[in-house]
């Protein structure tokens, strides 16, 4: 099952972390790094989340994340998945609310596997 495969991947990038902590991107954030995965906060919108360094984009990360969480609307998202895509990022998870059919379609014909799940639910 792909979802399980993807939680043992341990280098993740939240794309739409903040710093709101009673949002699903504050709180996926929180869980990932505190279940021991190596977790980038991405949002261009603040610099650092939970006193950990926020990243622009998916292409100033130091490390290449083995799995992308999606917590952003699917019209963010298309530009997200492209430069995932180009950076050879293969997972993406996406968050309940983080796509539509279209961003679906894309995400399949850019060559890449998706789950669409809550991480907050899978991870128990």
């Amino acid at each position: 099952m792909l979802e399980q495969e993807l939680l043992e991947k341990k280098i993740w990038a939240v794309v739409g972390a903040t710093q709101n902590r009673n949002k699903y991107g504050n709180k996926l954030y929180r869980k990932l790094k505190s279940s021991g995965y190596k977790v980038f906060a991405v949002n261009p919108l603040y610099d650092e989340i939970e006193g950990d360094k926020c990243y622009k984009d998916l292409t100033s990360l130091p490390d290449k994340p083995q799995v992308i969480d999606m917590v952003v609307s699917p019209k963010r998202g298309r530009v997200l998945v492209e430069e995932a895509a180009k950076l050879g990022i293969k997972y993406i998870w996406f968050q309940p609310g983080s796509y539509d059919d279209e961003l679906l379609e894309l995400t399949s014909k850019l060559g890449l596997e998706a789950v669409q799940a809550c991480v907050l639910v899978a991870s128990k």
